[in-house]
C-alpha cells in the first residue's frame, strides 16, 4: 500500500529551531542575557525557539524585539549548529546571526530576563553551557573573519573551514 504524501511527512522526524543574535560592542564584546526562567543556565544568547512556520531570520528578529525591546539590523548568517536529540528534547537547528542594535537602553520582559552584560570571548565558557559557548565563540571567530555561515555539529566544527 501506497503512502499518502500526508502520511509521510507525517511520519518524519521533528527538528525543533532556534535562532539568536550574536550582538557586539565596540571592543568585541558579546551581549549575553540573564534569564530567569532556567536557574541552570542563567546566562544565554539573545534569542530564541523558532515558531511555527517561522524562518531562522525572522525567529531572531523576532525575539530580539521580545526581549530587548530594540529593533536589531540583521548582517549576516554565522553559524548553523545541529544539536543532537537529549531526551525529552528533540534535535535541533541553532541559528546564529550578526545583529547590530541602535542602542542599549533595553526594556527587557521581567518574565524572561534580568539583566545583560557584555562579556569578552574568552569568558564565555565562564557563562553559558559549553555546547553554546563553543557556538558563540564559532559565531564570534566567523564574524572577526567577514564569513559565514559555518557548519557545526553540537558546537564543533565538521567541515573544513575557510583557507
Amino acid at each position: 500500500m501506497d503512502q499518502s504524501d500526508e502520511d509521510f511527512f507525517a511520519s518524519l522526524p521533528a527538528t525543533r529551531g532556534a535562532a539568536g543574535g550574536l550582538i557586539r560592542s565596540v571592543s568585541g564584546d558579546v551581549l549575553l542575557v540573564r534569564r530567569v526562567y532556567d536557574p541552570d543556565h542563567l546566562w544565554g544568547v539573545p534569542g530564541g525557539i523558532m515558531e511555527a512556520e517561522e524562518s531562522p531570520l525572522a525567529a531572531c528578529r523576532r525575539e530580539i524585539v521580545e526581549e530587548l525591546g530594540v529593533t536589531p539590523r540583521v548582517r549576516a548568517a554565522l553559524v548553523v549548529d545541529w544539536v543532537p536529540p537529549s531526551p525529552p528534547r528533540t534535535a535541533a537547528y541553532q541559528w546564529v546571526f550578526r545583529a547590530d542594535v541602535p542602542h542599549t537602553d533595553f526594556r527587557l520582559q521581567p518574565e524572561e530576563l534580568s539583566g545583560w552584560e557584555w562579556v569578552g570571548p574568552e569568558r564565555l565558557f565562564d557563562h553559558l553551557p559549553e555546547g553554546t559557548a563553543r557556538r558563540m565563540l564559532a559565531a564570534v571567530e566567523a564574524d572577526d573573519r567577514g564569513g559565514g555561515p559555518v557548519y557545526l555539529e553540537n558546537g564543533h566544527a565538521v567541515l573544513p573551514g575557510p583557507s
